[in-house]
């Protein structure tokens, strides 16, 4: 009967070991995606910041023929110039105009109805039009892609007066 229980120690001191082996082994399993992780996680971040970095560059470089223009127009404006700084401006205008256009900036359309998603309404006033209609653009609006980034504010026409039957 000692022999027989003899057995059984040894057989549960060899189950035991096993368990601590297998036990050990899945921790440092755990261990190595945990640092693998970590890496990844590590590497994405650096990946991201270069991604942004890339993209002020090259928004930068798309902006840097506009500074020269106004640079250009100030110097005309020091000689009183009038017709060349008026032309200069307008240079300016359009090339920065083309320059965020390439970068996906729209203009946000401002003809038809109020869309409270594309639109700020700052006033409404009555008028003869349909209820919504946009009567005055106070400020355009634009999207990047297809995000807002600034609503276009707008006047819109209010509900038509009510004819109260010359009372």
């Amino acid at each position: 009967m000692t022999e027989h229980r003899a057995d059984v120690g040894v057989t549960l001191e060899e189950q035991v070991a096993a368990l601590e082996a297998e036990r050990d082994e899945h921790l440092n399993d755990l261990k190595r995606v945990a640092a693998e992780f970590e890496n990844y996680r590590k590497r994405v971040a650096r990946d991201q910041e270069s991604l942004v970095a890339r993209a002020h560059e090259r928004l930068v470089k798309e902006l840097l023929p506009v500074l020269d223009d106004l640079e250009r127009a100030l110097a005309a404006a020091e000689e009183h110039e009038e017709a060349t700084l008026e032309e200069g401006v307008r240079l300016v205008h359009r090339e920065l105009e083309e320059a965020l256009r390439r970068e996906g900036l729209a203009e946000i359309g401002t003809k038809g109805h109020f869309d409270p998603h594309i639109h700020e309404a700052l006033l409404s006033q009555p008028s003869e039009q349909d209820e919504g209609a946009i009567l005055e653009v106070v400020q355009k609006g634009y999207t990047l892609g297809d995000r807002v980034v600034r609503p276009a504010r707008v006047v819109i026409a209010a509900a038509k007066p009510e004819d109260d039957g010359g009372r």
